[in-house]
């Protein structure tokens, strides 16, 4: 993990978690100093995190912590699931068995980083396993629309993973798609995964609530 990916990720969490207040400024200075690195790989950090909506760049005043409203963070899972769900849905229809198999094998992969709950590994597994259904449904709009959303979505899938238990269920989840996909149900693999992501929602709903109750 670069230094980049080190401070997106502090930073990330405590944004989520509601620790770092809306419109607090982010001095790039500061925040060298607190990661014991230079300014670069935090002006990085910051420019990732601007564009998942939680950090504002603010000409000549620096970078600020972004509010997003919990209806703006309900209408982006709603969108996903519904962009991901359709996804699946041509994917079982479309898949190639060579592609299915993949599909299958980035499961798998998800399997080890599962069982000792390993976050940040089973965050990267899962990445490419949803790429690969993404890319079965062989259209590039939806393509380019569901990644748009998984990105603004990025601190709050990773978080969800958080949850006791969540990852172990989310493995789970993606056993029943990959069924679906592999038996051509393009019905049930779209109904999967749009339960899927309502379950990743319902889970950073929780992981937040629970956060700001600490908090206060």
């Amino acid at each position: 993990m670069s230094l980049a990916d080190q401070v997106s990720a502090a930073l990330e969490k405590e944004i989520v978690m509601g620790e770092l207040p809306t419109g607090m400024h982010l001095d790039e200075g500061s925040l060298a100093a607190r990661f014991g690195t230079s300014r670069t790989p935090v002006r990085e950090a910051l420019n990732r995190l601007a564009v998942s909506g939680l950090v504002e760049l603010r000409p000549r005043r620096g970078a600020a912590v972004a509010g997003i409203s919990e209806t703006a963070m309900a209408q982006r899972f709603e969108a996903l699931a519904g962009l991901e769900g359709l996804c699946a849905y041509y994917a079982a229809e479309r898949m190639t068995d060579e592609e299915r198999r993949a599909l299958r094998d980035a499961h798998r992969r998800c399997r080890a980083p599962a069982e000792s709950g390993d976050m940040s590994r089973y965050d990267a597994a899962d990445m490419i396993f949803h790429r690969l259904l993404m890319e079965g449904c062989r259209n590039d709009i939806l393509i380019e629309q569901t990644l748009a959303v998984r990105r603004l979505l990025k601190p709050w899938r990773r978080i969800q993973l958080l949850t006791p238990g969540r990852i172990e269920a989310s493995y789970g989840e993606h056993e029943a798609i990959v069924v679906a996909v592999r038996d051509g149900d393009a019905t049930r693999a779209e109904t999967l995964t749009r339960a899927h992501v309502d379950r990743q929602s319902q889970a950073a709903d929780k992981m937040v609530a629970s956060a700001q109750h600490e908090i206060l």
